[in-house]
């Protein structure tokens, strides 16, 4: 089998267990994604199996939407909600204005610092797998494109903004980095991507029907 699809991955998945659930109905083809999605996080998980596995370093760099909510006034050691609190600040209250003035400071080309609990190697081992030992290393930054950033939702302790980005930009960082500039600290409480270049969220299948269009066809 060689084809494309666009799968919803819920909350608690990896990307892999998305992937691996896939391998088990079209062996012995090759399945890949286009894109890491954290377990915690859900959303457009696009699937390569068979040739189409060609096709996913081209598909990664697709521009991705996601819908993000910040919580405000703590830190989290992985900056989303599988760590462990390890900081709080007060939050200043700020209109909205200045909450969209803000947002807007984050637009176009920056400099990002991948986190440590990421997927990243230096020096042939996972930033995780080091986060994890307890140490913290120097991380080059990388350059990122955000083309789209609007604030949904503010309340007195989060906010829920929509973003549309470019290849290796860390949502985690982006709600932390956003955080510091509202003069607090703050962790990505949950995150939803709603869509990968073409593959949108209207358009994706959950797993369970996956696995039943692939069990009707093999």
């Amino acid at each position: 089998m060689d084809a494309i699809l666009n799968v919803w991955k819920p909350i608690g998945w990896t990307s892999f267990d998305v992937v691996n659930k896939i391998k088990g109905f079209v062996r012995p083809a090759k399945v890949g994604h286009a894109g890491t999605l954290d377990p915690f996080a859900e959303g457009v998980l696009v699937i390569c199996i068979g040739k189409m596995t060609k096709k996913v370093e081209s598909l990664m760099d697709h521009e991705k939407e996601y819908i993000a909510t910040i919580q405000l006034g703590s830190e989290t050691d992985t900056l989303d909600t599988e760590g462990k609190v390890i900081k709080v600040a007060k939050i200043t209250p700020l209109s909205i204005e200045k909450i969209i003035d803000i947002l807007n400071t984050f637009l176009g080309e920056s400099n990002q610092i991948p986190p440590m609990y990421s997927a990243l190697k230096v020096n042939g081992k996972r930033l995780y797998k080091l986060a994890r030992e307890g140490k913290v290393i120097e991380r080059q930054p990388r350059k990122i494109t955000i083309s789209e950033i609007e604030l949904l939702e503010s309340n007195k302790d989060s906010l829920k903004i929509r973003v549309k980005c470019g290849r290796g930009t860390y949502i985690r960082v982006l709600a932390s980095d956003i955080a510091n500039t509202m003069n607090t600290v703050g962790f990505l409480k949950s995150l939803v991507r709603t869509q990968v270049g073409e593959f949108k969220q209207e358009d994706s299948m959950s797993v369970k029907n996956v696995v039943e269009w692939l069990s009707a066809t093999a």
